[in-house]
């Protein structure tokens, strides 16, 4: 724990935003299997990296990435604009076609 409010003071100094954020050895090992998770690595190796008994724990943090998902789809407007079909010019054609 000393090591982690160490480096975690270094970080506040750098970074004031994490003075009003709860950082313990916990939030750590989340965030790395979440960011494990979001760069394509399989459930079972993530378990195992963890020391989860089964890869139904490591559900958890699937669970995470859709609600993250979920509040940034929020965020979104829906598109208004007319919705058309592409048509790529006789120009591009030619240009594909030469290839």
């Amino acid at each position: 724990m000393y090591l982690l409010a160490k480096h975690l003071a270094a970080a506040r100094r750098v970074c004031p935003s994490l003075q009003s954020k709860r950082v313990s050895a916990h939030v750590l090992r989340h965030t790395l299997a979440l960011e494990l998770l979001q760069h394509g690595v399989d459930r079972s190796v993530i378990a195992l990296w963890l020391g989860h008994e089964s890869i139904e724990t490591t559900q958890v943090y699937m669970h995470a990435d859709l609600e993250l998902k979920e509040q940034a789809l929020a965020k979104t407007e829906p598109f208004t604009g007319q919705s058309r079909r592409y048509r790529p010019s006789d120009r591009l054609l030619a240009f594909i076609q030469s290839l």
